[in-house]
């Protein structure tokens, strides 16, 4: 068992798989996507989640070295920047400590898995402050999210793009039916973040 190729799923809340309660899930029960991807892989890789609630990115960075570097994975998934795009950083910022993760990931001879930052949804947003503040915190995702992008092309990296799997095509906001506070997902939200890492991703690369 031991032998087996391991897959880190690193990040904030979101790969925590934290959800706020519902009533679907009315005790708020965490469901991280890395379970979800584990039970699909089955016996051909080991899967560890180490995500921080409300962590920046910055933090992220100070910690990876211990929790991922010293525990010698094949793979990195990497989700981060939700929060620091809370706190108005820039995306080009955030971007910066991403790349230090990925590029240090890769000098140890461990392959990232860059994952975009899903979209943020407000329960009626029908006032005019409301409507651009909305506008604002999806276009700062856009930006962030096309760097991540255009990283994991430049490298020949695979990605998942979270932001496009999970937002309404039409209002570019979190849809509904994957998350229910705007912010986090639902288990709906975290299983398909693992079944479209799995199909994409690790169906054929846990082969080679």
């Amino acid at each position: 068992m031991t032998d087996l190729p391991l897959i880190i799923c690193f990040g904030d809340s979101l790969t925590a798989g934290y959800q706020s309660p519902s009533p679907v899930n009315p005790s708020g029960r965490a469901t991280p996507y890395g379970h979800m991807l584990e039970k699909l892989i089955g016996s051909r890789a080991r899967v560890a989640i180490s995500g921080t609630c409300g962590e920046l990115t910055g933090e992220m960075v100070m910690r990876f070295r211990s929790d991922v570097l010293g525990q010698r994975p094949r793979y990195v998934v990497i989700l981060g920047g939700t929060n620091d795009l809370g706190y108005e950083a820039s995306p080009h910022e955030i971007m910066r400590n991403l790349l230090k993760m990925y590029e240090t990931a890769r000098a140890d001879d461990i392959i990232p898995i860059p994952v975009t930052v899903p979209s943020i949804r407000v329960p009626d947003a029908d006032s005019a402050g409301a409507v651009s503040w909305l506008r604002h915190h999806i276009a700062s995702r856009q930006v962030l999210n096309e760097l991540i992008l255009e990283y994991a092309h430049l490298k020949q990296l695979q990605s998942l793009n979270l932001f496009d799997a999970t937002a309404d095509p039409q209002s570019l906001q979190l849809a509904v039916r994957y998350s229910n506070d705007g912010l986090h997902l639902t288990t709906e939200g975290y299983q398909l973040c693992a079944t479209l890492l799995y199909e994409h991703i690790f169906r054929t690369a846990l082969d080679h």
